[in-house]
């Protein structure tokens, strides 16, 4: 009997619901669920995946945290992976009538010989099949309510039943009661829940498993990566769309974990390990195969309380940790067993830190706050800490990047410096030095002086910077232009580094009240730019928001064809608001301009953010998409004070004035214009966060895109196309599409690039991919066309990039020569002028050839926005270097 027809013989799987095959092929680890089933007796259903298959124990009792319990699990049939993600209720009658929801789930290992497996399916599994066949299997779990060793232990003469008991280990507890914890870990319900008909609920839809997630590449174990670097905010800020943890004052440290060997860097990358000894110990047993994490490594002084000179007289101490104790803080993973998390936004790896992360003395999680983020930052500073990281919840891991994602918000303001002299030692300072004279690189690695500081100083460290600067005297000031100074100065080659506090920045250039605070060993100088303090995020929260949309779709619910609407301190005349604008079709009523402008008003928090600081090619139906429209680049009529716009240069010379859409006031005011289609630009006005200087000329801002843009656009034909017409809608031709968009996301993956995918509206699909604005849209040209290339060389039966349309035929076009200033793709939440009003709507790359765009509508999407957020909110966020992946000087 073959594994799986035992599990059918017993099911009616038509009346059941319950899954009916194995899933596809899996990666990565191994995975375990347990499933709460309230069949005829209330048990726990232990499941361990091996071999494409679960193998499953129900326990009557459940699993017990407490060593020292025996607890029954009789072994069952073999159920299919896709039973792993099963919730609901099976009919009476059936074979395990009664309700079941999935009370934990993640990944596991054999840990027979103390050897974790995670990374290594083959020989996970080829273990897996002894022990069971030995009857003794040692696993490690790691859930979300089950952690750490578990053993099953077959009963001599029994055909059936085992015993399962929790090692003795860190997790196990005799307090701890596990059952009492009684909802789904995926979809936050209880038995009494699923018997009571309550809908799934999305927001507590996660789980450990690491390969499906949207974001994830497989990647080789790295052999470092550079840490992702965090802005200045000008003051604490609530926002329920960031995370707030608070600012330690230590060394930050990645660290690698690979095949039991614990490697620590510096953030520049210099192999640190005997330095922190002493932590590679508790970090290497961490509950994986590989893994790279990012910290912060704090000393603790005498009181307990973290202190930056506790670590630097750790580092000259000779007894180092047996009197000062060293904790690593993680706060991010950026690596896991095989598979790159870079991508993930970082609430998912947060979620995944916390699933895996064994905190030891001296290994600890960094506490993450969702809540008020001045009242974090008040609790920070009463506990002796600087302040506090804010961190957006969608932010992706910018490796080597300055990004506005994470912001440090301080008390006191404070730099790093590069010491270019120092000035001679006056009175009781006579013989040592007076002050230290600074400086950081500007652009063009040019030393700018900003000032001196004299104050700070106690005998031992002006004692000791005075010997380390002697050393490296010189006769050349290193300084761009030679500062004046009060006193003598003596120049010294530009290799320390000065952390300094200072009140503000005056408007030459100069430090105000500068106090020095230490060395700082660990940046190097090639890293010690000016950092401007930006303006902190709005403190608002998503409510406020809500209350304006609130009473806007209210306002547009009015029973006239012609009124007055009120938003953001603006009026705004509608009319004609009862006209159709999509005609009613099989599937739907028809879209009147009433119901389009309610639907921008409900997507509009997700719309605005991709649509500012871009110029708007205008796509106008004012009689609906069955009439005439026309496209409008150019604005030359009088415009609202609320409308922003920006004048541009076109190849002629001739200067034109675009339209930004920046607030809800002018979305509401182009819809009401029956602009059904935004086309935005692929460039910005803004210069953040990718320029230096805030003063670089707006038209030349737009010579550099945001992205490289594929799109992919089928020539498959349905065969019901009169001759000449291009190709309509058919989900065969589809299907063609989203095979190839998964083969360039491969090519992507190659190059560490990542891809952002989203329907058309219409037949096809488009590609986005973010880079830093370094490359003007020839070069960015150029890049897409190589990728497409590349592409068509390996499928050329599939793929064609040829300009004659009667080529194309049967194939899908990869159209590169969007990558021009001012095209324009219609953006992400656009509606589109076709009979079903579908909309260009992002995809999770797991989800190609699952939705269809017709399943993405006017009347669905708000709906499936505020259930699974913005996929593309941090696409800005997730930009690599196109020249420096492509060997493209700049």
């Amino acid at each position: 009997m073959s594994e799986l027809e035992q599990y059918r013989q017993k099911r009616d799987l038509e009346k059941s619901g319950e899954p009916s095959s194995k899933a596809d092929a899996r990666e990565g680890p191994l995975i375990f669920v347990v499933q709460k089933h309230n069949a005829r007796r209330l048990h726990y259903d232990f499941r361990l995946e091996v071999d494409g298959v679960l193998k499953s124990w129900a326990v009557p009792k459940g699993p017990s945290l407490d060593s020292t319990q025996k607890r029954l699990a009789a072994m069952v049939e073999d159920h299919p992976v896709d039973y792993a993600s099963f919730e609901g209720s099976i009919p009476k009658g059936e074979y395990g009538a009664g309700e079941v929801i999935v009370w934990d789930y993640g990944t596991y290992s054999p840990d027979e010989e103390g050897r974790l497996l995670f990374m290594n399916r083959d020989k996970a599994q080829s273990e897996m099949r002894k022990g069971i066949l030995s009857g003794k299997i040692s696993v490690h779990l790691r859930g979300q309510k089950l952690k750490g060793s578990w053993t099953l232990v077959k009963i001599k003469g029994a055909e059936k039943d085992w015993l399962i008991i929790k090692h003795k280990d860190e997790y196990a507890s005799l307090q701890e009661e596990l059952i009492d914890e009684n909802r789904s870990v995926l979809s936050g319900r209880t038995i009494e829940d699923i018997r009571a008909g309550v809908e799934w609920d999305n927001a507590g839809n996660w789980k450990l498993d690491i390969e499906n997630m949207d974001g994830v590449r497989r990647a080789d174990f790295p052999s470092f990566i550079l840490p992702m670097l965090a802005s200045i905010a000008d003051a604490p800020f609530s926002n329920d769309a960031w995370f707030f943890e608070p600012k330690l004052d230590g060394y930050r440290i990645i660290v690698g974990i690979n095949n039991n060997k614990t490697t620590l860097w510096s953030r520049s990358g210099l192999d640190v390990t005997n330095k922190y000894s002493v932590l590679t110990q508790p970090l290497g047993l961490q509950p994986l195969s590989a893994a790279i994490l990012d910290g912060e490594i704090v000393a603790m002084n005498a009181q307990g309380q973290v202190s930056f000179e506790a670590l630097q007289q750790y580092l000259r101490s000779s007894l180092q940790a047996e009197v000062i104790p060293l904790v690593y803080y993680v706060f991010d993973i950026l690596y896991l067993d095989g598979y790159d998390l870079t991508g993930l936004p970082l609430k998912t790896r947060r979620k995944i830190l916390r699933s895996i992360l064994k905190e030891e003395r001296g290994v600890k999680l960094v506490e993450s706050f969702e809540s008020d983020g001045r009242e974090v930052y008040e609790a920070a500073l009463k506990n002796g800490l600087e302040g506090v990281m804010a961190k957006r919840k969608d932010s992706l891991y910018q490796s080597g990047r300055r990004s506005t994602d994470w912001l440090k918000v301080k008390a006191v303001q404070t730099g790093d410096f590069i010491i270019g002299g120092y000035t001679a030692g006056e009175g009781n300072r006579k013989g040592s030095l007076g002050a230290l004279l600074l400086g950081y690189l500007d652009d063009k690695n040019n030393l700018v002086y900003v000032g001196h500081v004299g104050s700070g100083f106690n005998e031992d460290s002006l004692t000791q910077i005075k010997q380390y600067l002697d050393k490296i005297k010189t006769d050349r000031c290193p300084f761009a232009e030679i500062p004046e100074t009060d006193a003598l100065a003596t120049w010294v080659r530009p290799e320390f580094v000065a952390v300094v506090k200072y009140s503000q920045w005056t408007r030459d250039g100069r430090l105000r009240q500068p106090v020095f605070l230490h060395l700082r060993e660990d940046k190097p100088i090639t890293e010690v730019a000016r950092m401007d303090v930006i303006k902190a995020p709005d403190n608002t929260n998503r409510p406020d928001q809500n209350r304006i949309i609130a009473d806007l779709v209210e306002q547009l619910m009015q029973k006239k064809e012609k009124f007055v609407i009120r938003l953001e301190n603006n009026r705004i005349n509608l009319s004609n608001v009862g006209k159709e604008l999509w005609p009613a079709t099989k599937s739907h009523p028809p879209v009147t301009k009433r119901e389009f402008l309610m639907y921008l008003a409900n997507v509009s928090p997700y719309l605005l953010p991709h649509l500012k600081d871009r110029p708007l090619t205008l796509n106008r139906y004012p009689n609906g998409i069955n009439n005439e429209h026309f496209w409008q680049r150019h604005w030359n009529l009088p415009i609202p004070d609320f409308v922003s716009t920006v004048s541009v240069t076109g190849e002629g010379e001739k200067e034109s004035k675009y339209l930004l859409c920046n607030n809800l006031s002018t979305l509401m005011w182009l819809g009401q214009a029956a602009d059904i289609e935004f086309h935005t630009w692929y460039s910005r006005v803004s210069p953040e966060p990718d320029f230096e200087k805030k003063d670089v000329d707006v038209d030349r801002l737009l010579d550099f895109p945001d992205f490289i843009v594929l799109d992919i656009d089928p020539y498959v034909y349905s065969g019901k196309e009169k001759t000449g017409d291009e190709p309509e809608y058919n989900q065969a031709a589809f299907d063609k599409a989203c095979e190839v968009a998964a083969w360039l996301k491969e090519i992507l993956d190659s190059l560490s690039l990542n891809a952002f995918i989203k329907t058309s509206g219409k037949t096809g699909l488009h590609l986005y991919i973010p880079i830093i604005r370094k490359l003007e849209y020839k070069e960015v040209r150029q890049a897409a066309e190589t990728i497409g290339q590349f592409a068509m060389q390996k499928h050329p039966k599939e793929i064609t990039m040829d300009w004659a349309v009667e080529k194309r035929r049967g194939k899908i076009f990869i159209d590169y020569a969007q990558n021009v200033r001012a095209k324009t793709l219609a953006s992400v939440y656009s509606p589109r002028p076709n009979d079903e009003a579908t909309v260009s709507f992002p995809l999770r790359w797991n989800e190609l050839g699952k939705i269809y765009p017709a399943d993405l509508t006017i009347f669905t999407a708000p709906d499936l926005l505020k259930e699974r957020g913005d996929l593309w909110g941090g696409i800005l966020g997730a930009k690599k270097d196109l020249g420096e992946t492509l060997g493209i000087s700049k």
